[in-house]
């Protein structure tokens, strides 16, 4: 019988080997305890990393949402599924039961079938921390459409770029969002995109901050009077186990962003398995995850993972600084949250408002505290160990990626001792590896290398839309056989890991993975600009920010260098999204390139990070002169 609920050190290690061992035994057990299935598979996995295809419970019929909704209806109909915590505090919250939130997400699934929405359409979802979100994810997943949620910070560019991309029917958006003290115009930002969308027919618009919009006649409508409309009961669509269930874009380190695949039964079972874990969560314990729905985050620990627990799932519409910096642990007290995870980033400007903020609530609730998004500093994780945790509420301190669909390498709390900047041991069923750059694997303790899984697990992603060849190019050729994570990492005495942070260009600015590429294209789009390298710099609360060496077409020329790096970074602003501004900007004579014309971006790092004593290796350089010039006029 497998271990669903793992209480101690040696119960986990028993569960590791023989999920290691014996794998599809292990899952198969897993999935056939713990969910409701129309039908039984044929066939628990089949792998060919060359290819890359991966099937798990291949054959099986489902639909998530049954697993998610009905069937705890019977012993958890009242029982809050969706606790939702608005913007202001001066607003009421709301507790959804799973009894409600059965018959919204049949309403508005119905809406979809309603609009001509059918099973393999793609429905692009921008909208706030707001139920509706939520809903409409489950909506889709109800109906078998593909859900494609982009967060509501993204640009009108980065939101066409990806509705074209998976070719949505549809946009489900709002009229704005709040956001702090601030309202943000998301209707506005998505008739912009919509300009370069000839195929979306059909945008349904629900009332947020009741402000005046622009609807245009034949395309735009008012989501509550449809569902108010539409019958509450809706059967669900059954679903293969391989069919997608949604697309979620990622940077990528070049070009376009990637929209990972993700499907439906392996991706269930895994981020269900996990959050029961990760979070030893408890019938009637309350489980809050501050992330936004529109990373994976929120896909497997806001909405997945924790109603298929038939848990209570806090959503939280604002931000951690509004109406001051103890919102957070007010809610906490409220709410009497159990579970808390958030991000580094998070943690880092909580921690430099001091403790006054957090003295003032009654943390007791408190069991379980998790971080995510970046590996956390030491710092940090002592002030969130300390001061929010009293040191007794362990820090789950997890790795993993939107590609993975769920956590990979965590401390299991009560069980994994932990250690500050450890994600520690790999979680059941998960296979990890560190290669040097020989692509030899580094057996042992005390190493460090590249960061590999050797063997599938039921959430990986299964392919990039649209674009198999890239996904085989971006994950698996990079070592044969392997899943490469694009993570450095290191292995301790004992086995424990630690990542040392992304080995190519993308950057982890406050838990958003950020693709250099994309940045500098929007920059070098700018008149004035010749050229341009993005770096990542420490930051003390971000974790790292945006360095920018730009060199100008007319670097004689004077100009006012202020108002340009306004300039261009409103050029990013508006095609990727305020996320990806510029800290610093130093305009520059040149950038440091090999003979092959490629830019050094490793001695850029290291000016950036003050960081000049040991340059390395500069015998390829072909200008050495400028690399003095960028060292002297560093900001």
């Amino acid at each position: 019988m497998s271990n669903y609920h793992i209480k101690h050190l040696e119960e986990y290690y028993q569960v590791y080997r023989k999920s290691i061992r014996e794998p599809e035994n292990f899952w198969e057990e897993v999935a056939e305890e713990h969910f409701m299935w129309r039908k039984k598979w044929d066939n628990v996995l089949s792998w060919d990393f060359s290819k890359p295809e991966i099937k798990w419970f291949e054959g099986a019929e489902l639909n998530i949402t049954e697993n998610c909704i009905d069937r705890h209806l019977a012993t958890r109909g009242d029982k809050t599924a969706i606790l939702f915590e608005p913007n202001s505090p001066d607003e009421p919250s709301e507790h959804i039961t799973y009894n409600q939130l059965h018959k919204r997400v049949n309403k508005f699934a119905n809406v979809l079938k309603q609009q001509g929405i059918k099973k393999g359409d793609r429905v692009c979802i921008y909208v706030p921390m707001i139920p509706e979100l939520a809903i409409s994810v489950l909506a889709c997943a109800r109906i078998g459409a593909i859900h494609s949620v982009v967060f509501a910070g993204f640009s009108s560019t980065a939101l066409a770029t990806r509705i074209n991309d998976s070719d949505c029917k549809m946009v489900i958006t709002a009229d704005g969002s709040y956001r702090g003290a601030k309202t943000i115009d998301l209707k506005g930002i998505v008739d912009d995109a919509l300009e370069q969308c000839p195929d979306v027919k059909t945008v349904l618009v629900a009332k947020r901050i009741h402000s005046d919009i622009k609807m245009k006649e034949g395309r735009d409508q008012w989501l509550q009077p449809l569902l108010d409309a539409a019958p509450d009961e809706c059967k669900a669509e059954i679903m293969d186990a391989e069919d997608p269930l949604f697309i979620l874009y990622t940077s990528g380190s070049t070009g376009k962003p990637k929209g990972m695949v993700h499907t439906t039964a392996g991706y269930m079972v895994y981020t269900a398995y996990t959050f029961k874990n990760v979070f030893q969560y408890r019938e009637n314990d309350v489980y809050w995850c501050t992330a936004d729905i529109g990373w994976i985050t929120g896909h497997s620990y806001i909405v997945y993972g924790p109603l298929a627990n038939g848990a209570t799932t806090v959503m939280f519409e604002g931000v951690p600084s509004y109406p001051d910096f103890g919102r957070f642990w007010q809610i906490v007290e409220k709410h009497n949250v159990n579970q808390f995870y958030t991000a580094p980033t998070a943690i880092r400007a909580l921690a430099k408002q001091g403790v006054e903020l957090v003295e003032k609530y009654d943390l007791s609730s408190l069991k379980v505290l998790g971080s995510v998004g970046e590996p956390i500093n030491e710092e940090a994780w002592h002030w969130y160990n300390d001061v929010v945790g009293k040191n007794k509420s362990p820090i789950v301190d997890s790795w993993w990626q939107t590609e993975t669909g769920g956590i990979m390498i965590t401390p299991i709390p009560f069980v994994t001792p932990t250690k500050p900047t450890y994600a520690t041991l790999p979680f059941i069923g998960i296979q990890p590896a560190l290669l040097d750059e020989s692509g030899e694997e580094l057996k042992g303790n005390q190493v460090e290398g590249r960061l590999c899984i050797k063997f599938p697990w039921p959430s990986i992603a299964r392919t990039i839309w649209g674009n198999h060849e890239r996904y085989k190019e971006t994950y698996f050729s990079a070592y044969e056989n392997k899943y490469f994570t694009g993570d450095g990492a290191m292995r301790d005495e004992v086995g424990y890991y630690r990542i040392t942070g992304r080995v190519d260009d993308v950057i982890i600015v406050s838990g958003h993975n950020l693709g250099t590429a994309p940045i500098e294209d929007a920059i070098n789009e700018h008149p004035a600009v010749a050229e341009s390298a993005i770096v990542g710099f420490p930051h003390d609360i971000k974790g790292s920010a945006l360095y920018g060496y730009i060199t100008l077409t007319n670097p004689g020329e004077s100009r006012d260098h202020n108002n340009l790096r306004k300039e261009i970074n409103q050029l990013i602003s508006d095609r990727i999204g305020p996320i990806a501004k510029l800290d610093k900007i130093q305009f520059t004579q040149g950038l440091p390139k090999t003979r092959s014309g490629k830019i050094m971006r490793r001695i850029l790092r290291k000016i950036a990070s003050k960081d000049t004593s040991n340059l390395g290796d500069t015998s390829t350089l072909l200008n050495p002169e400028v690399v003095q010039d960028i060292m002297d006029n560093a900001l």
